[in-house]
């Protein structure tokens, strides 16, 4: 599987305040990232530089190993290592499920920084994932967006795309494929 550049990212609601509204798919389900349990080989492609009109990609390979569900089923952990620029990288990903909402927050955390990002909140429909958060990047409010594609459950797609305009344009800067390897 590679990157589906076909899939349309949906259109963003804000309410008065400027904040997003996020509601989920009628198939969100507490089960959503099941499939992840396991460790897995990523091939990444990601942009040299974001948001400068930039076209220069950068290759690596990192492995993920997702301890599968906490809490009862409403959550799931991965840990992440890589090596950028010759230094060791881990990331850590805490995934729950509200089931008030039925949406999924995604929180994430780096070694090379130490602080929790705010969440990005969503859902799936039919095996692809879409979620959404507010954030700064180089000093501009950008919206940001992970979307999971699940299709292909042995090679799953995460990708990352920012917008600066409340997501009337996107730029995709960070895709990966996973291999399982075990």
């Amino acid at each position: 599987m590679t990157f589906d550049t076909s899939i349309p990212i949906p259109d963003l609601s804000f309410d008065k305040n400027g904040e997003l509204i996020i509601k989920a798919s009628e198939t969100s389900s507490h089960n959503d990232f099941d499939m992840l349990t396991g460790k897995w080989k990523m091939y990444h492609k990601k942009l040299k530089f974001r948001l400068s009109n930039n076209n220069e990609w950068i290759y690596l390979e990192s492995v993920d190993e997702n301890y599968g569900t906490i809490l009862q089923g409403i959550g799931n952990t991965d840990l992440y290592r890589a090596t950028f620029d010759g230094e060791p990288f881990e990331g850590f990903t805490l995934r729950l499920f509200d089931p008030e909402t039925k949406l999924w927050s995604l929180y994430w955390v780096a070694s090379n920084s130490g602080v929790l990002d705010p969440p990005v909140v969503g859902s799936f429909d039919n095996d692809i994932g879409h979620f959404f958060g507010k954030d700064t990047f180089n000093g501009k409010d950008i919206v940001m967006v992970f979307r999971w594609d699940m299709r292909d459950r042995e090679h799953p797609v995460w990708s990352q795309a920012f917008s600066e305009d409340n997501g009337k344009t996107w730029e995709w800067n960070w895709i990966n494929v996973s291999y399982k390897m075990e």
